[in-house]
């Protein structure tokens, strides 16, 4: 049997957990930022045009997903847990169709950078709820509780964004 030389090896870029042994807070946070580096990493290479395209009939793609978490990143640490004047963002507005990897990422990094801030002060109290909840009818969740759920939600689309660049050029790995 011949092997195929015309299609190229899958591109496998897999980042490791963190090995640490710290205390809560810092083993949260270090993780929540190894899952948010994974989605960042999904991006890597990709052209625009590519991002942008759906890999699943629900239409998300990896430029959704940028956005969306970038979203829940304002929303749940800036607008419900520390309480800013802002409205929360909307991740489901339509797109403008010419958004960049270059433009998502940058504006992902940004609300890590804000989100990581209010986590930082709030590093001493991880009981101490917050302003408001994103979640109708109830109380404002600790910043324990959020950062358990920023992982499970980062996490979750960190997979997702692992079949979608899959689907697109081959490339596997976290």
């Amino acid at each position: 049997m011949t092997e195929n030389t015309d299609t190229p090896a899958p591109v496998r870029a897999d980042l490791r957990p963190p090995g640490l042994n710290a205390d809560e807070h810092t083993t949260l946070l270090t993780f929540l930022d190894y899952l948010r580096t994974c989605v960042i990493a999904k991006t890597d290479g990709l052209p625009d045009e590519d991002a942008r395209r759906p890999g699943v009939a629900s239409g998300t793609s990896l430029l959704w997903l940028v956005r969306h978490l970038t979203a829940v990143e304002l929303n749940w640490f800036l607008w419900a847990y520390r309480g800013d004047d802002v409205e929360p963002w909307d991740d489901d507005a339509p797109s403008s169709g010419d958004e960049t990897v270059a433009g998502s990422v940058a504006a992902y990094r940004e609300a890590i950078a804000r989100a990581n801030e209010v986590i930082v002060a709030a590093a001493d109290r991880p009981d101490l709820p917050g302003v408001r909840s994103l979640r109708p009818n109830a109380e404002a969740p600790s910043m324990r509780w959020l950062l358990v759920h920023m992982i499970e939600e980062t996490g979750r689309h960190a997979g997702h964004a692992d079949i979608l660049r899959e689907l697109l050029d081959g490339s596997v790995g976290r």
